[in-house]
């Protein structure tokens, strides 16, 4: 089982903070000199302040998480789009039998939101 991922970034504070409310989880803890953000299943991601090279990184949530995580996203005015090739923004891609949209965080790696 994956127990930690460290996330390469320009502030691990404002990466950290900004994945934490996007994704509804707590609020990121000092391990070491990262920062971390715990998922579901003791897995965590570890933010570090270091040379950025955006990654994809994927979320499966239920039905309820998606529509939070929606909500944020408008409520921050945060662009999104329903492909990774960002040809339709503002749009939800409905994907049998779920939903997925696409977003950036505050370094530039693509995050994607989907159910199942």
């Amino acid at each position: 089982m994956l127990d930690h991922m460290i996330v390469n970034v320009r502030s691990k504070q404002e990466s950290a903070t900004f994945f934490a409310e996007m994704l509804g989880l707590s609020r990121p803890v000092p391990v070491g000199h990262f920062l971390a953000v715990k998922l579901s299943g003791g897995t965590s991601l570890d933010f570090a302040e270091r040379e950025v090279h955006p990654q994809h990184y994927a979320f499966a949530v239920d039905e309820a998480e998606f529509d939070a995580v929606l909500a944020r996203a408008r409520e921050r005015k945060l662009p999104y789009w329903a492909d990774p090739q960002q040809t339709r923004p503002g749009e939800i891609a409905q994907r049998e039998p779920g939903r997925a949209m696409y977003f950036s965080d505050p370094s530039g790696h693509w995050l994607e939101v989907l159910t199942k």
